[in-house]
């Protein structure tokens, strides 16, 4: 995978509110980064839309503070950077690439089920806005049933999926070269090579979805990711482009987006 990319901070800490917080605290004080913050216990940790998570024993939760360059759309594909680069480290740490998948917009699965997510947050200083890239993921233990919304894509987590202990510095040592390596070939490159790649290791291309919006739900068939990462779905009244949605499978009673998205 790579040895620990060059320039960029590690801090591990036993117990904290949230990674993304102490990030987000860090860059309102000045702090540039880029470092990884991890910690091996949250106590008010927090997915998307304010959704609480579950921060169980064993598992990872980290989030990388950096101040990217360029317009907030850019700073906005982080999310593809940080979906490639957890791909390649639980394919490091698993060797099973058939195990795992990508969904829209910002999770892992794991044979269907939701294993890590994904979770972006930006603040800082007006005249230089950081970025908060919050990732959790399920290596020990997964939440009980009871705790996911109805509906939602049902929890796994590594161990139990791909019968693979790893301790969370040791994930963190496999996927911090990996989102350097897919964060440098953003900037060299663009996005052309990531949304490839992405779309490569997308979960239900092709198939139907449904995206839920406020208020309203869209089918429509998964036809691809655009320039901008925005999801294309070929619906009866024809192709929809949205930049942000919640995403349920077909009809499967499990789908749907899990209230874990990410675990900061």
């Amino acid at each position: 995978m790579g040895d620990w990319p060059e320039g960029v901070g590690r801090e591990v800490f036993a117990r904290l509110d949230s990674t993304n917080a102490e990030a987000l605290r860090r860059a309102a004080a000045g702090a540039r980064g880029p470092v990884w913050l991890l910690a091996l216990e949250q106590t008010a940790a927090r997915g998307r839309r304010g959704r609480p998570w579950a921060s169980l024993p064993g598992n990872f939760a980290a989030s990388l503070l950096m101040r990217p360059p360029g317009s907030p759309a850019l700073a906005a594909l982080r999310s593809f950077v940080a979906a490639l680069g957890l791909h390649d480290a639980l394919l490091a740490a698993t060797g099973r690439a058939e195990l795992f998948a990508l969904k829209w917009p910002n999770d892992v699965l794991l044979a269907g089920r939701k294993l890590a997510g994904i979770l972006l947050e930006t603040g800082g200083r007006p005249e230089a806005p950081a970025l908060a890239i919050g990732i959790g993921v399920n290596l020990a233990a997964a939440p009980a049933a009871a705790e996911v919304e109805p509906g939602a894509t049902e929890p796994v987590d590594l161990l139990s999926g791909a019968g693979v202990s790893i301790a969370p510095e040791a994930f963190l040592d496999l996927l911090a070269p990996a989102v350097a390596h897919w964060e440098r070939r953003l900037m060299q490159e663009g996005f052309a090579p990531l949304r490839a790649a992405w779309l490569a290791r997308a979960a239900r291309l092709g198939e139907t979805v449904t995206a839920r919006l406020p208020g309203r739900e869209i089918g429509g068939r998964f036809e691809t990711i655009d320039e901008s990462g925005a999801l294309v779905l070929v619906t009866p009244q024809g192709r929809v482009s949205l930049p942000a949605a919640e995403i349920q499978f077909g009809h499967d009673p499990s789908a749907g987006e899990a209230p874990h998205a990410a675990r900061h």
